[in-house]
């Protein structure tokens, strides 16, 4: 009987592990994905002859639609299933991939990104949650976590690489089909291995709620990114900025109202929660506006190949792979402080290293600069999701996760938007200016986020914190608050 149950407890044990490895293969496409476009943005811009406000788009028009339909995604995997959910979100994203691999011009490229952030939007909320309902015990959660968030850093190690190979020898078209052989191995683990599961309470989905998000998330970045070739005062992007303001008010009206909203602002009240959200947002605005920048600095400024521009950010990449297992062995023995603090001084000494950039830095400080922002995203990263989704109900996992998400795509979606549009006012005004020297306030902006990540991790982390996150909890769901605090 002894040697039955120990080997039982073992086959479960590597059923786990089989579910974490297959939920990572979402989160690795999905992570090669985002590094291969942006190696490949030069060679999509001088094939359609397109502006810096263009690549802005190839980009945001994915992480913006993303960002708008990972909390509705969340939900829906707890109402309708998550294995469902996350294999439709497969298919849908390996579809959008094919067809952006055909797309004839810069205009139907974004509306095939579209489709593709329409897939990606239910792949890593549910794939979370998945996770997060897999591992009930703290500590092998936090492992877990870290493990997931390593593979972030593979992402970034085999895209810049693979990509540079993919667009110097074929072409930038073949940058999509990477997609397609992951997804569908992953399509046939899921159904062959992932249990189906829902949350023990059906919830409606919020169109009110969802739609005012799309709004405001789409006329905030249209007006970041069309601002400096129309005019910051032009009535068209008042009229945007005025809009977002308006649809902002009008969804936290309306989500207060909702007997089931698709953000529960109550979650907000935790100040751990609220903090990993702004961490969430402030972290991966740096990494998609240092990809941003790094790219085109490097194609363009410096000259180097698609190739050669990814291997030097081998760098930054095996930092932010080999870091995050270390930054939740440290998150499950002593919290969240340490490696929060440790991530945000690391991404604000890289940014602040390249606020004097010019055509002609040294590769070795460039290689200096991409290790310690590795370092910083390879810390900070893993905190962020334990953070926001151990502090909810196991219940609402799903919609934690989602809001989680969101707020990391948000972030990518602004960062891109604001340190692009930087740059672009700066070389609108002397035309005679070089990119390296129209990029210095993006790096400046991205310092002031590693400084806000530092601050934030420091008052998250907090006794008057912990104290909320419990009040919080009890609010929410009074009968799990003891698994919510585990």
């Amino acid at each position: 009987m002894v040697a039955t149950d120990a080997s039982t407890s073992e086959l479960t044990r590597r059923h786990r592990y089989g579910i974490l490895a297959i939920c990572s293969m979402s989160l690795l496409m999905v992570g090669l994905d985002i590094t291969i476009v942006n190696i490949a943005l030069p060679s999509i811009g001088h094939s359609f002859h397109s502006p810096l406000s263009g690549l802005q788009w190839t980009i945001d028009a994915y992480t913006l639609v993303l960002a708008s339909l990972l909390m509705m995604s969340g939900s829906t995997a707890d109402r309708l299933g998550r294995r469902r959910t996350f294999v439709s979100g497969l298919v849908i994203f390996a579809v959008g991939s094919l067809l952006c691999s055909v797309a004839p011009s810069l205009a139907t490229l974004i509306v095939f990104r579209v489709l593709q952030a329409v897939g990606g939007s239910m792949l890593n909320p549910v794939a979370m949650s998945i996770i997060t309902n897999t591992f009930t015990v703290a500590r092998e959660r936090a492992q877990a976590i870290g493990v997931w968030a390593a593979v972030i850093g593979v992402s970034m190690a085999l895209g810049p690489v693979l990509g540079g190979v993919l667009v110097s020898s074929v072409g930038w078209q073949s940058i999509f089909w990477v997609n397609v052989p992951v997804a569908a191995a992953a399509i046939v683990l899921s159904l062959r291995y992932i249990p189906e599961s829902k949350a023990p309470v059906a919830r409606r989905v919020d169109v009110a709620g969802q739609a005012l998000a799309v709004v405001f998330l789409a006329a905030l970045t249209f007006g970041i990114i069309e601002a400096p070739a129309r005019g910051w005062t032009s009535g068209l992007i008042v009229g945007a900025f005025t809009l977002a303001l308006v649809a902002l008010a009008a969804f936290v009206a309306s989500e207060r109202r909702s007997s089931q909203p698709l953000v529960d602002l109550r979650f907000f009240r935790s100040v751990p929660f609220a903090s990993a959200t702004l961490i969430a947002i402030a972290a991966f605005a740096s990494l998609s506006g240092f990809l941003f920048l790094n790219t085109i600095y490097l194609q363009d400024v410096r000259g180097l190949t698609p190739l050669h521009a990814g291997l030097d950010t081998l760098p930054m990449a095996a930092m932010a792979m080999v870091l995050p297992p270390l930054s939740g062995r440290i998150l499950g023995r002593r919290g969240a402080r340490v490696p929060l603090a440790i991530g945000g001084a690391a991404l604000a000494t890289s940014s602040f290293m390249l606020v004097n950039l010019g055509p002609a830095t040294s590769f070795a400080w460039l290689f200096g600069a991409y290790v310690m922002f590795g370092i910083g995203f390879g810390f900070v990263n893993p905190p962020i999701t334990h953070t926001a989704v151990s502090g909810m109900p196991r219940a609402q996992a799903g919609v934690a996760a989602g809001i989680a998400s969101s707020s990391r795509q948000i972030g990518a979606t602004v960062g891109v938007a604001i340190v692009g549009s930087l740059t672009a006012s700066s070389l609108h005004q002397s035309h005679r200016l070089s990119f390296a020297l129209a990029s210095h306030s993006g790096w400046w902006v991205l310092a002031g986020a590693g400084v806000a990540i530092f601050i934030i991790s420091l008052l998250a982390t907090s006794a008057w914190a912990t104290e909320t996150a419990r009040s919080t909890a009890r609010l929410i769901n009074p009968e799990f608050l003891e698994e919510a605090l585990t």
